[in-house]
């Protein structure tokens, strides 16, 4: 007989799941370093921390869960470092998309796909896209040469082109929204981020505007689906808002 499920475990309100998780992946060559290994090898253990994280977020029944793969930054990391990353990322794509395809998986990829990303990085992703299209039990976007302000520079510049052609009056909201890398998107609920650090990094600026933010302390490889549970256990016990005021016991008058 099967134990009791993730949300039973940690007490969640099954009702009350974030639909959309980030994770910023981080502490990899720390790990590395505290286990006496070169910092390619926490790249290579984070591979499980993230399969066994997109294993509770099936388990959890999360409809949207994004990571940070690689950033726009990451290519001013030593040479060595940025190839292993690019065949590591290409190697991950070619022995798991079988795995997230069985799994009715959907992945995507936000990030630009020109150079100096590989051709051939370039149409594996687009064939793992291909081949997954179909799934909506869970999309997995895994950002990739990515940064936030350069897709909002990206998003405001095919608006302006658009608005030069006459395909587009009025540059609101709306309009910078319907241009983002992935427009069909859901704003994050939940951010996620390890190994301590308390900063976002050029992340989903505009997705994450009201997101909850957890730091955990934990390093990306020791992160595991009862990490995650964790974090949405955090998640459920604020009292989210979004900009509108709530009277408290303390805050009253007569309190």
């Amino acid at each position: 007989m099967d134990g009791p499920g993730l949300c039973e475990r940690h007490g969640l309100d099954p009702s009350r799941l974030p639909a959309h998780v980030a994770l910023i992946m981080d502490g990899n060559g720390r790990w590395a370093n505290r286990q006496g290994l070169p910092r390619n090898a926490g790249h290579e253990a984070g591979e499980a921390a993230l399969f066994d994280t997109v294993e509770g977020a099936l388990e959890l029944g999360l409809t949207d869960l994004t990571v940070y793969a690689f950033s726009t930054e990451n290519w001013r990391r030593p040479p060595s470092e940025v190839r292993f990353l690019l065949n590591f990322n290409e190697s991950l794509l070619l022995r798991r998309a079988g795995e997230l395809d069985e799994r009715q998986v959907r992945v995507r990829f936000i990030g630009r796909r020109g150079r100096p990303v590989p051709k051939r990085l370039v149409r594996l992703i687009e064939d793992t896209e291909a081949r997954t299209a179909r799934h909506r039990r869970l999309t997995l976007r895994i950002a990739f040469n990515y940064g936030a302000r350069a897709e909002l520079a990206d998003a405001a510049q095919r608006a302006a082109d658009d608005v030069a052609a006459g395909r587009l009056v009025t540059v609101d909201e709306a309009a910078l929204a319907a241009r983002l890398a992935d427009p069909e998107m859901p704003d994050v609920d939940l951010l996620v981020r390890t190994s301590g650090e308390q900063r976002i990094s050029n992340y989903l600026l505009w997705q994450a505007a009201y997101a909850e933010l957890v730091f955990a302390e934990t390093l990306w490889p020791d992160f595991d689906r009862e990490e995650l549970a964790r974090a949405v256990a955090i998640y459920q016990a604020r009292d989210r808002r979004f900009g509108t005021a709530m009277d408290t016991p303390a805050d009253h008058p007569d309190g």
